[in-house]
């Protein structure tokens, strides 16, 4: 069965639920692991007063019992600490009070404008409250079990931000092992430590002038065997689902494999990744293989090739500016400032974590895709079969 999830929940509702399908039984996993990852998510510097709010945790629902995986459907609830000031405005039944904070200024760059008149509402906060970012936290609760699973296959996912506010941060020749710490330790995820007092202060600068930035992660996966995905189907491709899942994550408008657009620029001679054998690790994770340069990203013909996986992500300003662009009021048909909601002024280290979540979910698909199982000891199993079948090769052609 395919790693299958679904989210539901308003921005200002009673709260978030995750539902998870497809998960082998016995996976170890208790609620810390997935609380870490969704604080991960609430940190970095530019964020709004709603992390000072929330403190999301987990409750399991189903599909858990003594720290295992039953098989079964997995559910999870993050409940909203902010749902008492909202209760009125939010409540499921009634009308009066429901609509005392009634939007009719749509934002530019937001869902508000296109969603009113497609849903035929008279109200925006119909619209913005499922298309807030605010949704994703349980994308990275139904992410944090992925993640658990593909650990549990020897597995990593880690990122850090390549830009923010228009700076570049340098990268380093090697990334640090494990990845997501490394970045976790800077206020903006950022292995460049030397650039980040110039981005802080630009996000204190667009703070002031009630503007918003943008930026670039990059993901990185390691430890991923040769052959997940296919060539044969243009929905099998490895490629695109990467970049469909990561294109769905509020404000993303870009998604680059390896060189991504750089390998447009340079010749085929710079572009691809000369191969060598590498014999003496017939049943290692690349099957016996190496390349000497990973433009690729780790993906060939929609395939993985057992080098690391690395994905990166463009991510617009957000469209909240506390200093609001023009819009129309939808009530009076008037000019108008567009409505402000409480905001960050970047989310680009969170949309990090965000990403590395769905990256994990994409993957652990991809891994029962090919393994398959009912139980996590079938998984390893069939994987380590695997492995060991392609080692085989080179007895072959010794023999």
């Amino acid at each position: 069965m395919p790693f299958r999830f679904t989210t539901a929940g308003e921005s200002h509702g009673k709260g978030l639920v995750a539902v998870v399908e497809g998960v082998p039984a016995g996976l170890r996993i208790d609620a810390a692991f997935v609380d870490a990852e969704l604080s991960r998510r609430m940190q970095g510097y530019g964020r709004g007063a709603r992390m000072k709010i929330e403190a999301d945790r987990i409750e399991w629902l189903s599909g858990i019992r003594a720290g295992e995986t039953l098989g079964s459907p997995i559910a999870m609830l993050i409940r909203n600490r902010d749902w008492d000031n909202w209760a009125d405005v939010m409540a499921p039944e009634g009308e009066g009070e429901i609509r005392r904070r009634r939007v009719t200024r749509p934002r530019p760059g937001h869902a508000d404008l296109v969603g009113v008149l497609k849903y035929d509402r008279l109200d925006a906060r119909d619209i913005l409250e499922r298309a807030s970012a605010r949704e994703t936290a349980a994308r990275v609760a139904a992410g944090s079990v992925a993640r658990r699973l593909l650990a549990d296959c020897g597995v990593s996912i880690g990122s850090h931000v390549v830009s923010l506010g228009g700076i570049t941060a340098s990268r380093p020749a090697s990334l640090p092992v494990p990845l997501g710490p490394a970045a976790d330790g800077s206020p903006v995820r950022m292995l460049d430590r030397s650039a980040e007092a110039q981005v802080m202060a630009r996000i204190d600068a667009a703070k002031t002038a009630g503007d918003t930035l943008g930026g670039e992660i990059e993901v990185v996966a390691d430890g991923l065997p040769l052959g997940l995905g296919s060539h044969v189907s243009w929905d099998r491709k490895l490629d695109g689902r990467l970049a469909g899942i990561l294109m769905s994550i509020p404000a993303v408008k870009g998604v680059e494999i390896g060189l991504g657009f750089e390998a447009a620029r340079r010749p085929g001679s710079a572009v691809h990744d000369p191969i060598d054998a590498d014999p003496a690790h017939p049943t290692d994770r690349r099957a016996g293989f190496r390349r000497r340069s990973n433009h690729a990203g780790g993906l060939e013909g929609g395939m993985t090739t057992g080098e690391p996986l690395v994905v990166r992500v463009a991510m617009k300003p957000i469209a909240t500016l506390m200093t609001p662009l023009a819009t129309v009021d939808l009530a009076s048909g008037e000019p108008a400032a567009a409505q402000s909601e409480r905001s960050d002024v970047t989310a680009v280290p969170a949309m990090g974590v965000i990403a590395e979540a769905l990256v994990a979910i994409v993957l652990a698909d991809a891994m029962l895709e090919k393994f398959g199982g009912d139980s996590m000891a079938e998984l390893h199993r069939n994987l380590e079969g695997y492995l060991a079948a392609m080692g085989r090769r080179w007895d072959e052609i010794d023999s």
